[in-house]
């Protein structure tokens, strides 16, 4: 049996420290990730590069060769609520080929958030392929809305809106988007696995209300360990402590 999580999932609000959380365990040199996180080799897929790709490509579009946009509007919304649902498909896809094409062993990790506003964790779900399902395992990261809007206002840049850990919305946006949160329905019939298709895909949940992942350190890592080792549990079919 491996000792490895294959596919893992990370959700959570906007400013949770999913990617923190990713960026940490990419500090960690690799046999100690292996032996006390079970995350191998990272290859990370994250929807946030597309979106602001789309962004970009748009005000290419109409400034210089004054076309329409594609897919945002001018107050940077999507133009078709689908196209939260396309992300999830781009994912899908580039973890296909990946796992064509790389064949040694890694751990892939897809990031991504999502309000009820565009479908929830529910919808988008229901747009990861198959393969990603049946290998996959989830951490959600926890916050209020409260702490989310907290976070998302620290972390922000002017000079570096499209970086991964730097980025941030607007707060009417953040409000709009990502208030509310699905995911206690989604999990409310299960203390321990999601059904997507009849396939059960087993989660845990982080709990960062007190924000240990903006510092790093000890604190985040043995929490980290303690979450992501009952995670490791339940994939395996033995009782979670």
């Amino acid at each position: 049996m491996s000792s490895l999580f294959t596919t893992l999932i990370m959700n959570a609000r906007p400013g949770a420290g999913k990617s923190e959380i990713i960026h940490f365990l990419q500090q960690i040199a690799l046999s100690e990730r292996i032996a006390r996180f079970h995350i191998g080799p990272m290859h990370v897929l994250d929807d946030f590069p597309l979106l602001w790709a789309w962004f970009e490509e748009d005000d290419l579009l109409e400034r210089v060769f004054d076309r329409p946009r594609l897919h945002t509007t001018h107050d940077g919304y999507f133009i078709h609520n689908d196209l939260w649902h396309l992300l999830i498909r781009r994912l899908s896809l580039a973890y296909d080929k990946w796992r064509r094409d790389v064949r040694d062993e890694s751990t892939i990790v897809i990031e991504f958030a999502r309000g009820t506003e565009h479908g929830g964790y529910q919808a988008a779900y229901e747009h990861l392929s198959d393969s990603i399902l049946h290998e996959a395992a989830c951490l959600y990261v926890r916050v209020s809305f409260k702490e989310s809007l907290r976070k998302n206002r620290a972390r922000r840049s002017i000079e570096r809106p499209d970086s991964i850990l730097e980025h941030s919305l607007p707060d009417e946006k953040l409000e709009r988007l990502y208030r509310d949160d699905d995911w206690n329905d989604l999990t409310a019939a299960n203390p321990t696995h999601l059904t997507v298709r009849g396939i059960h895909i087993p989660y845990v949940v982080f709990e960062n209300e007190d924000d240990v992942t903006t510092a790093g350190g000890l604190e985040l890592g043995d929490r980290l360990e303690t979450v992501l080792g009952r995670l490791w549990l339940i994939r395996h079919g033995e009782p979670a402590v």
